[in-house]
């Protein structure tokens, strides 16, 4: 199975992770600053690639997210050759459950090029 590791620290060129954000771009805490860090998230941002990046806007509601998600996996498809991790968005400040999330990400398990954390595999194979 095809697992995002717990702590990300590092990407290599072809790596994309990607992280939850707010709907101004604000990436104060959480992933989303380790992500302007260290992977080139842009200030002011709140949506889509940036750097080593990809930004979802999980703070606008459930129903936001999930209107996110096929640009998301349409990037994904455009960009075979990058290794793709998705990390528990929303389910940090955000609040949401895994449950509430994982589920909108079962198309990507499809892409061979996404990698999921563990607890979103463990729900999609329930």
């Amino acid at each position: 199975m095809r697992v995002t590791p717990e702590n990300i620290t590092d990407l290599k060129d072809n790596e994309i992770i990607l992280f939850g954000s707010n709907s101004h771009g604000a990436h104060y805490g959480g992933l989303a600053r380790i992500c302007h860090e260290r992977f080139g998230a842009i200030l002011g941002i709140a949506r889509g690639e940036q750097g080593k990046c990809y930004a979802i806007d999980t703070m606008s509601g459930l129903a936001v997210i999930k209107q996110q998600i096929p640009s998301f996996l349409e990037y994904c498809i455009n960009n075979p050759d990058k290794k793709i991790f998705i990390t528990q968005i929303g389910t940090g400040i955000a609040n949401y459950s895994v449950e509430q999330i994982a589920p909108m990400f079962e198309e990507a398990t499809k892409l061979n090029n996404i990698y999921l954390p563990q607890k979103f595999w463990d729900v999609l194979n329930k």
